[in-house]
């Protein structure tokens, strides 16, 4: 149904898992980092086109 991408690695002497395609598919790219008891989520989305006079980009985080 979907591409579910998981990677483990040894950091530190504990498991890292860094997952994409499980949640938050409705951005242009997210991953799920989990290491121990604390997990975080880094979604990524992007305009298609540049807005006409704009040379800056505004940086937005909830």
């Amino acid at each position: 149904m979907f591409t579910i991408h998981k990677e483990e690695i040894n950091w530190g002497g504990r498991t890292l898992t860094l997952e994409t395609g499980r949640i938050a598919r409705q951005a242009d790219a997210a991953v799920l980092a989990t290491l121990g008891e604390t997990v975080v989520l880094c979604a990524v989305t992007a305009a298609k086109s540049v807005k006409e006079g704009q040379d800056f980009f505004p940086l937005t985080v909830h």
